[in-house]
């Protein structure tokens, strides 16, 4: 599924917080978004899911409006996982990852063999096997960032937007989840705060500055990272890998 925002503008709290907003990603791409806390990072992508109305603009999934499509039909089509979610704490981890299940079952249907299964499975591929019973209040930050996930993936929809899914993960989970993304072959629009991991596992990069969305890259100038971000950004070869990788200090310590 291809998604495209066109003269996207975005407004929370009364405050204008983006402007003028176009992007497209195709089918199967993995869009990162990346910018400044305050950005409207988080204000984008509920748009893009359409979890927020634009002030002014569109986006459209497959060439059809979200606006002309049900809550239902949308949930179908995208899945969003949202940066921070309060879960209820007497759910237990497989009920929170059935509820992706329901833009596609009846009213009232659920419990049975099917879901186990697409809920085990789901759990699975996040390495969270053998915790569905567990009460949500009863995982780690990681493992509710997890669960959410698993969520996301049992939904089954062929866009997904993901809000900083590795927050609260540590390198290796963080790691791994961003190896499931690109291994989806869904079309995904993904937040996140570490510039390096967005420059590295996006095929392409939109940066947020000052309001606006800078066109996207396949690869981010340390001069834009620089002037956006306000550190000393280079690229370097790994020693390891021959991958190219970006690099930062703060620009006082390098003048």
């Amino acid at each position: 599924m291809s998604l495209r925002a066109e003269g996207l503008t975005c407004v929370l709290g009364g405050r204008t917080v983006l402007t003028g907003v176009d992007l497209a990603v195709e089918p199967g791409e993995v869009l990162g978004v990346v910018g400044p806390n305050g950005s409207g990072k988080s204000t984008l992508l509920r748009a893009l899911a359409g979890i927020r109305g634009p002030a002014a603009g569109r986006v459209l999934l497959d060439g059809t409006p979200l606006t002309a499509l049900r809550a239902r039909q949308r949930a179908r089509r995208i899945a969003f996982v949202g940066q921070e979610e309060d879960l209820p704490p007497d759910l237990c981890a497989g009920e929170v990852v059935a509820l992706g299940l329901v833009p596609h079952r009846p009213p009232w249907a659920g419990g049975d063999v099917v879901e186990r299964t697409a809920v085990t499975a789901a759990l699975a591929v996040v390495e969270l096997d053998g915790l569905a019973d567990r009460p949500v209040d009863r995982l780690s930050g990681g493992e509710r960032r997890r669960v959410l996930l698993a969520r996301g993936l049992a939904q089954d929809a062929g866009v997904l937007v993901l809000d900083e899914p590795t927050n609260h993960l540590d390198v290796r989970h963080a790691l791994g989840l961003l190896e499931l993304v690109r291994s989806l072959r869904r079309t995904v629009v993904v937040s996140l705060h570490d510039l390096d991991l967005a420059d590295r596992w996006c095929d392409r990069l939109v940066v947020l500055h000052d309001g606006r969305a800078l066109p996207a890259v396949s690869d981010v100038d340390p001069d834009t990272v620089s002037r956006v971000f306000g550190v000393a950004a280079a690229r370097v070869t790994h020693p390891v890998t021959g991958r190219s990788r970006l690099v930062f200090d703060s620009l006082r310590e390098s003048s």
